[in-house]
C-alpha cells in the first residue's frame, strides 16, 4: 500500500506540473506586453510624431500658396498623425477680413507683411517663411512680344493687375510707379489666379503675377522676367490666430513651416528662401 501510495502522488505531482505549465506561460505573456506597452515601444496613430497635438486645423492662406501648401499640408499630415489640415485660400485682404469677422480658424499666412501687421491684435507674432518676386504673365509663346515693364504701357495691349488693395497688386503698381510706367489695365482682379486665368484664358495680353504661379501653368503661359533692380520682394508671413481653439497645434504647424521639410518644399515651387 505504501508503495501504491506513493506512485499516485507521484503521478499527481506530475498532472499538476503539467497543467500549471500554460498558466505560467500565459502569465509571462501577459507581463511582457504591459511591459512593453509601458516602455512605449510602438505609439498610436493618434500619438503625433512630432509630438505636435492632433487636432483639425484650418489656415488660411494667400491665393499665390494654392499648389504648395496642398502638398505641404499632406506632408505634415503624414508626419503628425491624427492631425488634418484643411486651407481656405484668397486674395490676402479677402483674409483679413474674414479674421477681423471672427471667422473659425486657427493660423493666417498672407503675402505681405503690411497686412499682417494690420492684424497684430488678432495675431500671434508672425514668421516669415517664404518671399517671391513677380514676372510679366503672357499668352504661351508670348504673341505679343512682350520684353520688358516698359512694353506694357502700350495701348494696344490688354494686361491685367490685381485690384491695388490686394498684395500682388500693390507691389505691381510700386515697380510700374518706380520705372514711371503708365499702365490703363482692362481688369483689377481680387487675386492673383484670377490675373493668371485671365492670361491663360486669352483675355488678356499680359499680367503681372508671382513667379511661382506662373510657373503652375507652364503649358498655358510664359514668364518674362523682371530685373531686381525694377523688381520687389514678396514675403510671406505666417502666425496663428488667437481666437484658434487649437493654439498649441495651431503653433506647432506654423513652427514646421520654417523647418527643412517644409522649405523643400515652398523652395521646389519656387519660392524664396526667408
Amino acid at each position: 500500500m505504501s508503495l501504491l501510495l506513493t506512485r499516485r502522488r507521484t503521478a499527481a505531482a506530475v498532472l499538476t506540473a503539467a497543467l500549471l505549465v500554460p498558466l505560467a506561460a500565459c502569465g509571462n505573456d501577459g507581463s511582457d506586453t504591459e511591459k512593453d506597452s509601458a516602455a512605449g515601444a510602438k505609439p498610436s496613430d493618434s500619438a503625433p510624431a512630432s509630438g505636435a497635438p492632433a487636432a483639425e486645423l484650418t489656415v488660411l492662406a494667400a491665393a499665390s500658396l494654392t499648389d504648395v501648401f496642398k502638398e505641404a499640408g499632406a506632408a505634415y499630415e503624414k508626419e503628425n498623425p491624427g492631425t488634418k489640415v484643411t486651407f481656405s485660400f484668397a486674395g490676402s485682404q479677402e483674409l483679413a477680413a474674414q479674421v477681423k469677422q471672427g471667422a473659425p480658424a486657427d493660423a493666417l499666412v498672407t503675402a505681405d507683411t503690411k497686412t499682417m501687421d494690420g492684424l497684430s491684435a488678432e495675431t500671434g507674432t508672425p514668421t516669415v517663411i517664404a518671399k517671391n518676386r513677380l514676372v510679366i504673365a503672357v499668352g504661351e509663346g508670348n504673341p505679343e512680344k512682350v520684353g520688358s515693364l516698359k512694353d506694357l504701357a502700350d495701348t494696344k495691349l490688354k494686361v491685367v493687375l490685381a485690384a491695388p488693395e490686394v498684395p500682388v497688386g500693390r507691389y505691381s503698381k510700386q515697380i510700374l510707379d518706380a520705372q514711371k510706367i503708365g499702365v490703363k489695365p482692362v481688369s483689377q482682379e481680387p487675386n492673383v489666379r484670377a490675373v493668371l486665368s485671365k492670361v491663360e484664358l486669352g483675355e488678356a495680353d499680359a499680367g503681372l503675377v508671382y513667379k511661382t504661379d506662373a510657373e503652375t501653368a507652364p503649358d498655358k503661359v510664359d514668364a518674362i522676367d523682371i530685373p531686381d533692380a525694377e523688381n520687389a520682394v514678396a514675403s510671406y508671413p505666417a502666425a496663428t490666430l488667437k481666437a484658434s481653439k487649437h493654439s498649441e497645434a495651431a503653433a506647432a504647424f506654423v513652427a514646421w513651416l520654417s523647418t527643412p521639410a517644409a522649405q523643400k518644399i515652398l523652395q521646389g515651387a519656387g519660392f524664396q528662401q526667408p
